[in-house]
């Protein structure tokens, strides 16, 4: 079992403000975890704190229901995957990977075979020789990660892994951690700040703004019952439409733009007064040719081969609508424009 509990944790590097503040979260045992939020977000700060990297300020932090707050790195049975590959230039792949395994001591037959079993793994047999200089991006990240497996560790922390590598190989190294995941079986803990990696790679996803854990949940899940605005706006690419308004109530409750260009009956209500709302809505869930509930103007599209992104105006409300359908569109085309009703989200100003 190898799961990794956060109580209350906090971290303040002056005493008064809070980086990290409060976390409480539960990583199961062979859990794929990503902690996802912007530059900034205390995301990386809480995964070194988890490595022993960073004091933890206050909370406890347990692995295996044992608390190891006091406890070295090198003693919590982790092993690290870092932005910067960190090879050493002069060594081998084979020496790179057994690095560690050295350093511990293991036995020249242990760590052979560990070295080969994690090369086969990672399809790294016929790169053993070679010197990081003469290897790829992918390979070296590959590297990287063989020299993580070998430890065999209870718990792998990634550190945004993949930033340093180009779209392509972003993509095949993002099946690649994923297919390790499941040949490992273990605990992962995966920290990105881009949201299509948490979408694809995450059996759950933590969401963190400015130090605060603001929602944890499947990937399906966050996208279709965000918590807050926040999240809302943050998982989703191109992020959800958010049109500020208020709520009338007479027979029956309707949002209304600020601008008055849209109004639609609404059910989902947070705060039924007269202080501003803002309605959320999906790209996908803004259709063209449908009952008509407002005109827009389209300022700009997008035209991606399966699908069409679409910017519209509706006067003070930008709305992005996502459709794929190859609509014949120009800038300035005015158009009519509905909502699907049974998706929409409301969110107060807190």
């Amino acid at each position: 079992m190898a799961e990794v509990k956060l109580e209350q944790m906090c971290k303040s590097y002056d005493g008064k403000n809070r980086v990290v503040d409060k976390v409480n979260l539960t990583i199961k045992d062979k859990e794929f975890m990503v902690v996802v939020g912007p530059s900034g977000c205390g995301k990386s700060t809480t995964l070194r704190m988890i490595a022993g990297l960073e004091e933890i300020t206050s909370g406890k932090l347990y692995i295996d229901d044992k608390q190891v707050n006091n406890i070295p790195p090198k003693d919590r049975d982790i092993a690290m995957v870092f932005q910067n590959y960190a090879l050493y230039p002069h060594m081998n792949v084979y020496d790179n990977i057994a690095f560690g395994l050295k350093l511990r001591k293991f036995s020249k037959i242990e760590i052979e075979k560990r070295v080969k079993e994690a090369s086969a793994i990672l399809e790294l047999e016929d790169l053993l020789q070679r010197k990081p200089k003469q290897l790829s991006g992918g390979q070296k990240q590959r590297v990287a990660l063989g020299r993580a497996i070998v430890r065999q560790p209870k718990v792998f922390l990634f550190d945004e892994p993949l930033s340093n590598l180009d779209a392509k190989l972003r993509v095949q190294m993002r099946k690649e951690i994923k297919k390790l995941h499941r040949k490992l079986n273990a605990t992962m803990i995966y920290v990105t700040h881009d949201q299509t990696e948490a979408m694809t790679m995450g059996d759950r996803i933590a969401v963190m703004d400015k130090g605060i854990l603001q929602q944890v949940d499947t990937p399906l899940n966050l996208y279709d019952n965000p918590a807050n605005k926040f999240v809302a706006g943050f998982i989703g690419s191109p992020p959800m439409n958010f049109i500020e308004g208020k709520i009338t109530v007479t027979d029956k409750q309707v949002f209304e733009s600020i601008d008055g260009s849209i109004k639609i009956p609404v059910t989902d209500i947070i705060d039924k007064g007269d202080s501003p709302v803002y309605l959320g809505i999906r790209p996908e869930h803004v259709d063209c040719n449908r009952d008509s509930q407002f005109l827009a103007t389209v300022e700009n599209y997008e035209i991606m081969g399966n699908e069409t992104l679409l910017y519209l105006n509706t006067g003070k409300s930008s709305i992005i609508s996502r459709t794929v359908d190859r609509l014949d569109n120009k800038i300035g085309d005015e158009m009519n424009y509905s909502i699907n009703p049974d998706k929409i989200k409301i969110y107060n100003k807190e």
